[in-house]
């Protein structure tokens, strides 16, 4: 397949945002009101000073305060976890690395659930803010061992399993010893992925969020590319490995915090995602961050409408349908480093 270079990928760039609003206004029609991708457009243009939308308020409310949002967070955590696969496959030199290698996803887990098990802080600390903590606790514990035992990209990723591993077990003994039936049921379901009870405050902060993480990783595009020879060769083009290391992935880190306490935990985004962004577009970073953001949220739009369709009227969680698209996609990419490695 003949890659983009840089002004294929220019061109192409208006069509994929153009993809992804139309994308997130169909997003906003799937539900049992019967409203359409023109009226998601008008409610949307209505509220940011254009002409009245014509529709009722209930019908207003359904698509400004339900649908959109929700549709609008999807493509943002795609966006995210897609750059945050990107970010982390370069600094790790592995192709199977994702934004769930470092545990920030079991911490997250295991803030949210002792929130709403125990309802410790209620009033006080909501469930974003638990999964926050958690995310956070998870990553500085990874650094920790990461940088005890050596600081090199095998230890951080033995380090990221060993979190994974102690914060599952802390999510399973809390759920198992403190929660309800009721309560068992809505763990569950927030910890298979879940954009329902998405809001615009959801979307202010992971968009802020996000965006700052874009930001940063497109300046450090050239770093990124001399990571991917690794470490001895970074250091011989100048870069602080260290601090450069660090800054990334405390911004990954933080990605994936806000994303997983707002939508749960959503598997192989940032798995997959990378590896098609670099089928069109090939290894340079400063083309790939903004195809992998792009494209990760374009795929989460879609994977979340499929998710409301395929077993409708009930809702399948968006992490199993990332899951069920995720796994084929890593056993082929497992098989294709095994036909490099044999040639």
């Amino acid at each position: 397949m003949k890659r983009l270079g840089v002004r294929g990928t220019a061109a192409l760039a208006p069509i994929a945002l153009v993809v992804l609003a139309v994308s997130i206004a169909v997003g906003t029609t799937i539900g049992p009101s019967d409203l359409g991708p023109s009226d998601a457009f008008a409610v949307f243009l209505e509220r940011i000073g254009g002409p009245d939308s014509g529709l009722s308020a209930v019908r207003e409310g359904i698509i400004w305060d339900l649908r959109l949002p929700r549709a609008i967070l999807a493509a943002i955590c795609g966006a995210g976890l897609a750059l945050c696969g990107v970010v982390l496959q370069s600094l790790l030199r592995n192709p199977l690395a994702d934004p769930f290698v470092l545990g920030v996803s079991s911490g997250a887990s295991t803030g949210a659930v002792l929130v709403v098990v125990t309802g410790l802080g209620a009033g006080a600390i909501g469930l974003a803010t638990g999964a926050f903590l958690g995310s956070m606790l998870a990553f500085g514990l990874v650094l920790l061992l990461g940088f005890v035992t050596g600081g090199t990209t095998d230890r951080m990723i033995l380090a990221g399993v060993a979190a994974t591993q102690l914060f599952s077990a802390l999510t399973s003994f809390i759920v198992y010893t403190a929660a309800d039936a009721e309560q068992t049921r809505g763990v569950l379901f927030w910890l298979l992925g879940s954009l329902s009870t998405a809001s615009w405050t959801d979307v202010v902060v992971c968009g802020v969020v996000v965006l700052l993480g874009v930001a940063v990783c497109w300046s450090a595009a050239g770093t990124l590319d001399a990571f991917t020879f690794g470490q001895d060769a970074a250091a011989s083009l100048g870069v602080s490995v260290a601090k450069v290391r660090l800054l990334l992935l405390v911004m990954t880190a933080l990605m994936t915090a806000v994303i997983v306490s707002t939508s749960g935990a959503i598997g192989f985004v940032g798995l997959v995602l990378p590896h098609a962004a670099r089928a069109i577009v090939g290894v340079r970073h400063r083309l790939l961050v903004p195809t992998a953001t792009i494209l990760g949220a374009i795929f989460l739009v879609w994977v979340e409408i499929a998710s409301r369709v395929v077993i409708a009227p009930q809702e399948l969680p968006v992490g199993v349908a990332t899951a069920l698209v995720g796994v084929p996609a890593f056993v082929a990419i497992m098989l294709r480093q095994r036909r490099r490695t044999q040639a």
